[in-house]
């Protein structure tokens, strides 16, 4: 190879390995992020999974994902036949031991029958009701209701599953202004107090809400050197749902 083509060679790889760093320089640097803001995250008042509490076979669903429900509104519905029939055997219980205990005080007075045996009858008598009781709360457990109103965030179940006690259905988070939590440095603790207001940026909607501290932790946590406060919205904004972060600002405290 020639000099004049070595030369060439050369240049064209120093021209390749300098383009991208002088590239990098030339670009415009990020901007910081504001050193008074703290991350938070809106959650609601209210929030729950609810799970069944008898096994059985579920219905038709009453709900779906996203759907608006009102405070005891029909979620699911299970198989209730064997638990309805042990109510009915229930009920036929506590009228045959009730029937007992009035023939036992008639014969009382006939002197038929000592003191012991009405008492044992009233016995049997409340044991009755008392299995009625637990035979109509079980019956209950076949409806699945909306503890408050609010939104299904979560189905865990399809229709017509075979389900066992404790097994999760539905989550449900409730409607209304939404909490915002967030960890806030120890250092600021004697600035801080319930009522104080705050300023709330959305990441998901791009504005700034109005806010205002409801709960101050009573413990601060000694590793992150953070205590966990939680803010109220001021008003409700449609807008906004739970699980939604973005950062809040004291000005109070960092100004």
């Amino acid at each position: 190879m020639s000099y004049n083509a070595e030369r060439s060679l050369l240049a064209l790889l120093l021209s390749l390995v300098l383009t991208p760093a002088l590239a990098e320089d030339a670009a415009p640097a990020r901007p910081l992020e504001d050193p008074g803001a703290i991350r938070v995250l809106l959650a609601a008042d209210l929030e729950t999974t609810l799970s069944s509490q008898m096994n059985g076979t579920l219905g038709e669903l009453k709900a779906s994902l996203g759907q608006q429900v009102a405070k005891n509104a029909l979620l699911a519905q299970l198989n209730c036949e064997e638990a309805q029939a042990r109510a009915k055997v229930a009920v036929a219980e506590l009228t045959m031991a009730r029937q007992n205990l009035d023939a036992k005080r008639n014969l009382r007075k006939l002197d038929a029958v000592g003191d012991l045996e009405v008492a044992m009858a009233n016995t049997e008598v409340q044991k009755a009701e008392g299995a009625r009781s637990l035979a109509q709360a079980q019956s209950g457990y076949c409806q699945v209701q909306a503890p408050f109103s609010g939104r299904v965030a979560k189905v865990h179940v399809k229709p017509y599953q075979t389900v066992a006690a404790g097994t999760p259905l539905f989550d449900l988070v409730s409607d209304g202004a939404l909490k915002v939590r967030l960890n806030v440095p120890s250092n600021l603790l004697p600035q801080l107090k319930p009522g104080q207001p705050l300023e709330v940026n959305i990441l998901e909607t791009g504005k700034a809400y109005a806010a205002h501290i409801s709960a101050i932790n009573s413990r601060v946590d000694a590793v992150a050197q953070t205590v966990e406060l939680e803010a109220r919205l001021d008003a409700e904004h449609p807008e906004l749902i739970a699980g939604m972060s973005g950062t809040a600002r004291f000005p109070q405290a960092h100004d």
